[in-house]
């Protein structure tokens, strides 16, 4: 079977459509595996005329018979995951038979949330250009109690015995730093416990070993699709440091995350959307400040999944889109979002950058030099027709069509599939 293990990532700052674009191709795919982040990232279905958003889930959720995989490199908050079940269906027992936990998976704590809130806060009174934009989800503390190693995994908290071991431990680290450096009361045990038994019975069922639930896929002739979280330019050690998440958001982070050889992964998607958006603080060379900014807000109804923050908006910047495309070793692009430039005077692409009075085509993750860059415009024709109702590429406008073969050209990368609205069905596929 061609193309049997597929990892699709974000090619920019995240919030690219990657949900929408895993719905697509979970149709065709038997097992479909989430291997990074937590809770803050916001997958965005609709299906059926029906919204969906699923934090920790796999999009794949939405399409029967089609086995879910939470991989050992996401951070597990089990009050969001139980939400998204509830949400998802009136029949828990039809989950359990096609969603799998990986024991391995570290859980987000209270601690976690109040320590990544109070360090945030910390950080803005001191510095208000230091402070990350966090979405206070307890992610990064998670992670960093998971290289520490002291995490509480989700095979943890089905064993109350363990847990209580490992629970009393973190809480005899994390009370004195909130006492003592940030003046806070101390967390109680005994509260915290009974939450986390409570989540311990309902994870229980759906707790599996990943690592075999992929392996002994492949080798039924099963085909897997590795769904990322967040985007390239987040990555923690790729990204624009330190405005970063913290977690591998690149390819090579799903045979960390998802337990699987790289040499198995046959193609990498990366989904790109045909403008550039970007949640919290950071550098941002293409961004809009201005009306036009407003204008690819509300056509492209950029706010945040998760936190529901305004999404900072500006032109597509293909210096940062050819960076993706080497870092993660881009096969294919998966083109969101579309119809947004319908209308508009005219698009404008950034195709280098200018830097201390000389230009570049090379993108720098460093946040200080990103902050001096300034973007060189190519300009290109626009279109006023609604596109939404297109289906095939030759029913595109011309200058549509031209947008598109401008990316192509300037990546090498072939555009295989074209998002020209929200829905499942409002997609042009392309020798995909």
């Amino acid at each position: 079977m061609k193309n049997r293990v597929q990892a699709l990532v974000g090619a920019q700052w995240g919030d690219e459509g990657k949900g929408r674009v895993v719905d697509v191709l979970a149709g065709n795919a038997d097992v479909i595996v989430r291997y990074q982040g937590g809770a803050n990232a916001g997958h965005t279905v609709i299906a059926g005329g029906k919204k969906y958003i699923f934090h920790l889930l796999p999009s794949g959720m939405l399409y029967p018979n089609r086995i879910c995989v939470i991989g050992n490199g996401v951070v597990l908050d089990p009050a969001q995951l139980k939400s998204e079940v509830d949400e998802l269906s009136p029949a828990p027992s039809e989950i359990g038979t096609r969603l799998v936990v990986s024991c391995g998976a570290h859980i987000v704590m209270p601690y976690h949330k109040k320590l990544d809130l109070l360090s945030e806060a910390a950080r803005k009174k001191l510095d208000s250009g230091s402070h990350i934009g966090t979405t206070g989800r307890g992610i990064g503390p998670c992670y960093v109690d998971k290289y520490n190693r002291i995490g509480i995994r989700a095979e943890d908290i089905v064993s109350p015995k363990i847990l209580e071991k490992k629970l009393r431990l973190n809480l005899n680290e994390k009370n004195p730093v909130l006492e003592k450096i940030y003046r806070e009361s101390p967390l109680e045990f005994d509260e915290i416990y009974e939450d986390a038994c409570e989540w311990g019975r309902f994870i229980a069922p759906y707790l599996g070993d990943s690592t075999l639930e992929i392996d002994n896929a492949l080798r039924d002739g099963k085909s897997v699709l590795f769904e990322g979280a967040q985007g390239t330019l987040l990555d923690i050690d790729h990204g624009t440091y330190p405005f970063v998440t913290s977690s591998s958001c690149v390819a090579g982070g799903c045979s960390i995350g998802g337990a699987l050889g790289p040499g198995r992964i046959d193609r990498v998607i990366g989904v790109v959307k045909a403008y550039c958006t970007r949640v919290g603080e950071g550098p941002f060379p293409t961004e809009e400040l201005n009306d036009t900014g407003e204008r690819l807000r509300q056509g492209g109804a950029e706010f945040g999944a998760t936190t529901g923050r305004p999404r900072r908006c500006g032109w597509l910047d293909l210096v940062a889109l050819n960076y993706s495309v080497k870092v993660n070793g881009l096969d294919v692009i998966a083109l969101t979002k579309l119809d947004v430039l319908s209308g508009l005077d005219e698009l404008k692409v950034c195709v280098a950058y200018r830097l201390n009075g000389s230009e570049t085509d090379i993108f720098s993750n460093s946040a200080e030099k990103l902050r001096e860059t300034v973007p060189v415009y190519r300009t290109l024709p626009s279109w006023k027709e609604n596109i939404s109702g297109c289906r095939k590429f030759s029913e595109l406008p011309q200058a549509a069509r031209d947008y598109v073969n401008f990316i192509e050209e300037s990546t090498s990368i072939k555009v295989g599939l074209i998002g020209v609205g929200a829905g499942r069905e409002d997609t042009i596929i392309r020798d995909f």
